[in-house]
């Protein structure tokens, strides 16, 4: 066998196994932020659709987009607390 070929193999192998590490490991973080961004984004419809009523609105954009998908139904508390503050 040529060194080359044999070099190339163990490459080959430390890079499927790294790939393979990095891969398993942040499913699992994926799919909380996936679970936390619905949870979010249906939470800030129904407190935008419900609050029209009380006159609670958050406007979306990336900001809250971002902070409702990261923290979900703690990111829509921590808005509406937010806006309170500043239109006091």
């Amino acid at each position: 066998m040529d060194l080359n070929i044999v070099i190339a193999f163990v490459f080959g192998l430390l890079l499927l196994y790294l790939v393979g590490r990095v891969m398993v490991i942040p499913i699992k973080l994926i799919m909380k932020l996936v679970i936390n961004g619905i949870v979010g984004g249906v939470a800030l419809w129904v407190v935008n659709y419900f609050g029209a009523f009380l006159g609670i609105h958050i406007p979306l954009n990336p900001i809250t987009a971002l902070t409702t998908g990261f923290l979900g139904i703690p990111g829509i508390v921590l808005l509406l607390v937010i806006q309170q503050i500043i239109s006091a």
